[in-house]
């Protein structure tokens, strides 16, 4: 029996903590009004990562926050990874969603004030009212989101570096920055990638979470996906990653080839978003799963070391972190495959629950291992990559100067 769009829509996933997605983003003669009042108030400039966290709260991938955690919602996800405030008191949430300014600005400001948040390019991006002003033990973040202090993690030193006073409180956001016009197509909000699956008769879609061009692993993982579920989203990470990493457009031109070429295209959507990379680890596969409920997924492929990054997590510790959460945390559920990898004996991609050969015969080339060899010029093997994939990777460096490239080979970096 067919349903309609509307039934459709009620059959995915549910938002995670809330009925209906919760979006922030302004629109119409109220944007306009709040735009002209922003332009009075006094501003704080948020880095890239805020940025990034600001606009998923405005389009409801942050669902159901309101806005930038308070200290007690801080410090409960730090230990426990549970809100504790609010009406959101006891739910599940894996990573701090914080604004950080300097001491100086922060005494400049008073609970109840309205703040107009700033990009780094000057654009006045939203206004939060002040709910609270605290300071955290940065240390103590690192150590329970990341599981280390050290300076060399890309995310440690991110939060290490940021300023010494959180502000926490409502928000309301004006815009989704450059993702909507420079990724047109790719870039969907949650409400637009529910509509797509509703329109597809999608129930049950898995995420397929990267950061990287697809290899033949990648998209061996993606198509189990689809052979188990209605359809599969590749959704790529739009926003700032570590230096060295691929840019957003070329990953996105490597996977759209994949796609198009090796993909039925009615069992597959591109899409991306536009958050910053954390690189944490089991923590950040959480929160993976946590916003792809919010996009209406109801599975997240979890392979390798999901967004890990050197040596600072086990190769399938974002799978275990699954069986330590309550079973209730989560509508949206891992999907966990083992290491895979071309068995020149099985002659096929193969995993290794699935493959009964010797190591000798496995033909496993990391992502950091595929970018140092096309920086290098040196030949890589047919079975790793597609070769419309490797055309586009290869053009991509040929434009990058030899005294550059060492620049662009990622030391340490993960899979996905």
């Amino acid at each position: 029996m067919s349903i309609n769009f509307e039934q459709a829509l009620e059959q995915l996933v549910p938002p995670h903590g809330s009925p209906a997605l919760n979006v922030l983003l302004l629109e119409g003669d109220l944007l306009a009004n709040s735009l002209k009042k922003a332009a009075t108030l006094p501003s704080v400039t948020m880095t890239s990562r805020e940025r990034g966290d600001l606009i998923m709260l405005g389009i409801g991938g942050f669902t159901p926050l309101n806005g930038f955690m308070n200290k007690a919602d801080w410090q409960g996800v730090c230990d426990d990874m549970t809100l504790k405030s609010g009406g959101n008191k006891g739910l599940f949430w894996p990573i701090p969603i914080t604004l950080s300014v300097s001491s100086e600005q922060a005494e400049g400001f008073n609970v109840g004030d309205e703040i107009a948040l700033r990009a780094e390019d000057g654009e006045i991006m939203g206004i939060l009212t002040l709910e609270e002003k605290y300071s955290i033990d940065k240390a103590h973040e690192c150590q329970t989101v990341f599981g280390t202090t050290d300076t060399d993690h890309p995310g440690v030193k991110k939060v290490m570096e940021q300023a010494e006073v959180n502000l926490a409180g409502r928000v309301e956001v004006f815009s989704q920055g450059e993702f909507p016009t420079e990724y047109a197509g790719i870039y969907m909000t949650p409400t637009q990638t529910r509509e797509e699956f509703a329109k597809k008769g999608w129930k049950k879609v898995a995420a397929f979470q990267t950061r990287n061009p697809m290899h033949r692993s990648h998209e061996y993982l993606a198509k189990i996906a689809v052979e188990i579920c209605d359809g599969v989203m590749i959704h790529s990470l739009l926003g700032a990653l570590k230096p060295g990493d691929i840019p957003a457009e070329v990953r996105q031109d490597a996977i759209a080839s994949l796609i198009n070429h090796y993909f039925r295209s009615d069992t597959v959507i591109q899409s991306g978003y536009p958050l910053d990379m954390r690189y944490a680890g089991p923590r950040e596969a959480l929160l993976h799963a946590l916003f792809r409920q919010n996009y209406g997924c109801s599975e997240l492929i979890v392979g390798r070391d999901h967004a890990g990054v050197g040596d600072y997590y086990g190769a399938f510790d974002a799978q275990d972190i699954f069986d330590a959460i309550p079973a209730d945390a989560l509508k949206t559920k891992p999907i966990k495959i083992d290491w895979t990898f071309w068995c020149n004996a099985c002659q096929a991609m193969a995993s290794t629950k699935t493959c009964p050969h010797p190591a000798e015969n496995h033909v496993k080339v990391s992502g950091t291992k595929l970018r140092k060899a096309l920086s290098e010029d040196q030949e890589v093997p047919a079975n790793f990559s597609r070769p419309e994939v490797l055309d586009i990777l290869r053009n991509y460096y040929a434009g990058i100067a030899k005294e550059d490239r060492t620049k662009v080979e990622l030391t340490g970096a993960s899979a996905k």
